[in-house]
């Protein structure tokens, strides 16, 4: 199922809504994000850049997509997890999906990925999405939002999607 493509230069998904840049400057952190459409190598994508930053307990950047309408989740069971074209700065950078279990800001369900300078095809199992600072599994047929992330240390961030489906 294609999540999004990346023609939209308004950066409005395959599926209807649009991405949205997120810092930790809503806590108080001083992380700077830049969430923008752009062609790179001949393939339009979008772009996560910025700087992450640890100042007054920050430490994260993200480029997020809501799944659903408010109140509702898509369900994505019937997929074995999450594929995308990726290229980026040779960093780790995280996919995160958030449930309606997810009911604190800081919870999810993480996959982290390392990616250099030329775009390559990365599938993320959805086994292989931990949850964080919760103790329920990742229920795959209430989806609500998915997200990419630069976070935890201190870096330049410099990631680009070409692609992001459940496959």
């Amino acid at each position: 199922m294609l999540v999004d493509d990346f023609t939209d230069m308004n950066l409005i998904s395959s599926i209807g809504f649009k991405w949205q840049g997120v810092s930790d400057k809503v806590m108080g952190g001083m992380s700077e994000a830049n969430v923008s459409y752009t062609t790179i190598k001949g393939r339009s994508c979008l772009r996560l850049s910025g700087d992450v930053r640890l100042e007054n307990n920050g430490g994260f950047i993200q480029a997020g997509l809501d799944l659903s309408y408010e109140g509702k989740t898509l369900n994505a069971s019937r997929y074995t997890g999450v594929r995308i074209l990726a290229r980026g700065n040779g960093e780790a950078y995280t996919i995160n999906l958030r449930t309606p279990d997810n009911v604190r800001v800081w919870q999810s369900y993480r996959s982290q990925f390392q990616v250099g300078s030329n775009w390559e095809t990365i599938e993320l199992p959805f086994t292989s999405f931990a949850p964080h600072r919760l103790d329920k599994g990742l229920d795959t047929s209430r989806l609500r939002r998915i997200g990419l992330i630069a976070i935890g240390s201190a870096f330049k961030a410099d990631v680009a999607l070409g692609k992001i489906e459940f496959h």
